[in-house]
């Protein structure tokens, strides 16, 4: 053998390169659709208040403290799984997103997505805890709840921007009639 190798070498696979997949990204979305839409149906099923847009301690504790059992039980269990899966899906379409429509910017503007998806967990599992009175750590909420918040809306912000972008491209390049 001469050191050079006949066999070509693949470019390594990059996650970020996955969820940048236009039919991953639609995926995501309606993952993301579908999901927003079940807790809806889920809050107005069961009358319930989202502990996910409360940061103040002593409101979150005051909302539990008026939820009834059955109200935390559903709570919990909703946290434990629709909004396990929540984070995960937009985080996907956000990241994804960021790659596809920025790429030479990607890995700077797919931060927020990618950050809040641990936010929103913890943030999760603080809940669970409370709702369940294993432990009580609402004390992060004040932080947690803001800065899911702020992630969320800058990474969906980016995404909305990177769609829009992406549309008004494929548009203006039809040819006229």
């Amino acid at each position: 053998m001469n050191g050079s190798s006949p066999v070509k070498r693949l470019p390594p696979v990059s996650i970020f390169n996955k969820l940048a997949e236009i039919n991953f990204l639609w995926f995501s979305f309606v993952a993301t659709l579908l999901m927003t839409c079940a807790f809806q149906v889920l809050v107005q099923q069961f009358d319930l208040i989202l502990l996910d847009g409360i940061s103040n301690q002593a409101d979150v504790q005051s909302a539990i403290t008026d939820m009834s059992d059955q109200q935390k039980n559903i709570h919990a269990w909703m946290t434990g799984t629709l909004d396990l899966l929540y984070p995960i899906a937009y985080g996907c379409l956000f990241i994804g997103s960021a790659y596809r429509f920025y790429p030479s910017k990607g890995l700077l503007l797919a931060l927020p997505g990618a950050i809040c998806i641990p936010v929103d967990l913890i943030e999760g599992v603080v809940q669970i805890t409370a709702l369940t009175d294993l432990a009580d750590w609402t004390v992060l909420k004040p932080l947690l709840t803001p800065l899911k918040e702020l992630l969320f809306v800058t990474g969906f912000l980016i995404t909305i921007s990177g769609w829009v972008k992406w549309s008004y491209l494929k548009i203006s390049s039809r040819p006229q009639a």
